[in-house]
This record gives C-alpha cells, structure tokens and sequence, in this order.
C-alpha cells in the first residue's frame, strides 16, 4: 500500500486539508502575498570515530510557518505544533500589519515536475548495515597507508514533506529526501600530522553512498589528500596567477559573487552589484548561472519554498550582468519576475532569496594549456573555509590542498595558503575557461542571515591573474 507522505502533516481532530485552506484565507486576508507553510522532517545522523560508533542521532520534527506581507513589511510565526488552534493564534501577528494596497499577487506557476524520489532514504536500510558501512569505511581508510592514524566516517539523511497553501487555495507540495557521506583521515609522518577529506551526497537515496566503488573513491581520496598534504611545504605569499580546479572551488563564486547577485542586496542598494544591470562586470566568455532544477543536486528544489518552480537564471553572461536571484517579494517590489530562489531553512524561518546550484559554464580552453600558461604561481584544488563581505566582495578562503606552479608544471604541495581578494574584482580578472566544467560533489552548506540550506557550487579550470597569496613562507 502506498502512503501519502503528505498524511505526515496532518492529524485527525487538529487540522485537515480544507481547513488549511480556509485558515490561509482568513489570517492572510488583508496581505499583498503569503504563505501557510507545512512541514514535516525526520533526521538521522551517524557519526565513526576512532574505531567506534560516537554518533546516532534520528529525529523527527513537525510544524508551520505563517508569513504575510504587505509592501516591504512582513509578519511572521512559527509554531512546531500542527493544529487550527495554533494557526489561527498565529494568525493574530499579522494584525500588526499595514493593510495591503494592492490586491493579492497572483499564485506561482505550478509545475508536475520530480527532480528526485518521494521515498525516504532513512527506512530503506536497516540500521545495522549503515553502521556496517562505516565500520568497512574506517578500516579500508586505515589499511590504506600506514600513516593513516586517524579515520572518521559520517553518515547523514534526511526527509522533508512540505506544503505550501495560499490564500487564493492554491497548494503547492514538495518530498525532498537528502543524503551525504562524508570521510575525513589524520595522517602522520615523522612527527608531522595532516589532514584529508573527502565527501559526496545530493536528493536520491543511500543506494548510491553504499555502492563500494563509491564509498572506496571516498576513502582513496580523503586519504591521497592527508598524504599529499603530509609533502607540503610553507606556501609562498604575495600577488600571482592562480590556477583553479574544476568542481568544488567553485565554492569561492558562490561565496565572494553568488551572494552579491540575491535580489534583496540588490534592492537595498548593498551589493556591489546594484544597479548594474547590463554592464560589464566579469571578463569576456564569464558567464555565471543558478539552476535549482538539475535533478538529484544536492542544491535542486522541485520548487522553492514560495511554491515558485525551480529554474535556471542566468545571473551574467558573456561577462555582462544579466539579472538577480529573486523571491517573491523582492521580486514584486523590484517589478521583475520571481526565479525559484525563495527559500528558508525550516518552517521557524520566513524565506529569502538564496543560492540553489550556482556555478560558471565551460569554455573553450583546454585545462593543460591554461596550466601551461602559469610562469610562477599556485594550483589550488580544494578549499576549505572561507569568509566574505557581501556588501564589497572581498574574500578570503584557505586551501585545503594547493600547489606550487613553475614554468607550466605542477611542483610541491603547498600549506597555509590562503586567496585573498574582492569577488568582483576576480571576475574580471579570468584569463582562461577550461572546457571541464564540474558540479560539486554534494556537500555544500549556505549561510544567509541566520540560516542554513544545501547549496551546490561548481566552474570549469579556471585561470586568474593577479590574485593575493596569504601564505606562511
């Protein structure tokens, strides 16, 4: 038998289908636009270490999000009880607004479109053998290299039911599982100690962690990493050419750009951005695009959580500026069209325009020859933290695994490497595409104003001139 997982929202005797509709109706009334957001989310979390289980974490959480608003005002509450009660108590906060002045904005389109599975990847395996898993990830992680001291395997799933009713009675209805592994090793030598890690996940189930060439390419690469890092030496410091892998750094124009194209910065004049609608703004061929429609990313969203489908918004093209990242409200307020980027952690939070899967297309170059091009400089393959301003661009992010560059060839693995720069500023600055364009393995995470969604990042080799190296040497 087939179970709605819709049924997971609602409770005989507290609050059925008809009756969200009405309350959406009556509380929103008097606003320009809103939401009645339902949801429903069960987490698990696992957790090796040091030869042994330290994590088991499962959850299950249930609640509403009541948002109405009205011009730039919005009135918001939350409650993790399902319930007319609770709704229509909610309801009361948006009293505090202005009544709206124009009519109520009309619905999202909908869309009959599934970029992954409703199945909940946390019943289909059975508890035993997912730590099972990590116990082999451990010991094929140490039996790797004798130098690995140290294995950590982590495991994690989730599966969200939401519901989206407005008051014209339009609902929208979204099952978004999740899933990520994650490998991290210590490796040691001489009495010297580093680190690797490696992880990969998106919105399908644990079928594709458990298959052991991928779990293995997880370990061979978190260990690789240790290893290398292990050969390194202080890295330089001062203004060179970077040369940056496909794939994950792209993590740095999510940062340092992706942020600066949302449509509220925008509309508040903040970004470095504002109001530069067709100008140039990055080197020629630079063309950068959020697409939260690609099925089974770990950033995609059959809809957000406005109810808006998904897309792909091209943000600059060819190097010219092209548009904004928009919701619903800042949409309307800016007299454009909403793009799928409404979104908000859970229902405790109103939504926000935020990144989905952000990332520059491929070019024409061929990513030996852009290598090729580098006199003196570093090739920096993976990134770890990093901090930027959204307001100015400017950036700093450290590499997790970099090196040195010399007349064209690859030299020493460098630590303590740091980029330094503003991200409107490196845009400009791209001398070389690479015809390698590569998505993230799965692993991002987006902060915004409190909150936290998966994102995707992604970008082909790419070859920037000028960019300041903090480094330890």
């Amino acid at each position: 038998m087939t179970v709605d997982p819709h049924a997971q929202l609602y409770a005989s005797g507290k609050l059925d289908p008809d009756e969200a509709k009405a309350l959406a109706a009556e509380t929103l009334s008097a606003c320009e636009d809103g939401e009645l957001y339902l949801q429903f989310l069960a987490t698990e979390a696992f957790v090796f270490d040091d030869g042994r289980l330290k994590t088991c974490d499962y959850s299950r959480d249930a609640g509403f999000g009541l948002r109405g608003v009205s011009g730039e005002m919005t009135g918001f509450a939350h409650a993790s009880e399902i319930s007319a009660e609770a709704i229509r108590r909610a309801g009361e906060t948006l009293r505090l607004l202005d009544p709206a002045k124009n009519p109520l904005a009309p619905p999202p389109p909908r869309s009959n479109r599934h970029l992954y599975t409703d199945e909940s990847p946390l019943d289909a395996i059975p508890l035993e053998a997912k730590i099972r898993l990590l116990e082999e990830i451990d010991a094929a992680a140490r039996a790797r290299d004798p130098r690995v001291v140290q294995a950590t395997a982590s495991l994690s799933a989730s599966w969200s039911v939401v519901e989206i009713v407005r008051p014209d009675g339009f609902v929208a209805r979204d099952v978004r599982p999740l899933v990520r592994l994650n490998v991290s090793v210590v490796a040691e030598a001489n009495g010297r100690r580093e680190s690797g890690n490696f992880g990969f996940g998106g919105r399908y189930l644990y079928d594709e962690l458990f298959a052991l060439a991928s779990w293995r390419r997880a370990v061979d690469a978190a260990v690789d990493q240790a290893l290398t890092n292990l050969e390194s030496v202080p890295a330089p410091a001062g203004e060179m050419t970077v040369l940056l892998g496909p794939g994950w750094p792209g993590v740095l124009l999510h940062e340092a750009v992706g942020h600066g194209l949302e449509g509220d910065f925008n509309r508040k004049g903040t970004s470095a951005f504002s109001g530069r609608i067709g100008q140039r703004v990055a080197a020629p061929g630079v063309t950068v695009v959020d697409d939260g429609s690609i099925a089974h990313r770990r950033g995609s969203l059959t809809i957000d959580d406005e109810g808006t489908p998904t897309q792909e918004t091209v943000l600059i093209e060819d190097g010219v500026l092209k548009g904004y990242m928009q919701d619903r409200m800042n949409a309307r307020l800016m007299g454009v069209a909403p793009t799928g980027n409404g979104r908000r952690e859970n229902y405790a939070h109103a939504p926000m325009p935020r990144m989905t899967n952000t990332f520059m297309r491929g070019g024409k170059d061929d990513p030996a020859e852009l290598l090729s091009r580098v006199k003196k400089g570093i090739f920096a393959k993976s990134f770890g933290g990093g901090q930027v301003d959204i307001v100015s661009g400017k950036f700093t992010f450290s590499c997790t695994e970099a090196y040195l560059v010399e007349d064209g060839r690859l030299g020493a693995p460098i630590k303590g490497a740091t980029l330094i720069g503003d991200g409107p500023s490196v845009l400009t600055r791209v001398t070389g595409i690479g015809n390698d364009m590569a998505l993230d393995e799965g692993v991002g995470v987006c902060g915004k104003g409190g909150q936290s969604v998966p994102a995707g990042v992604g970008q082909p080799t790419l070859l920037v001139s000028g960019l300041t190296i903090g480094g330890t040497a």
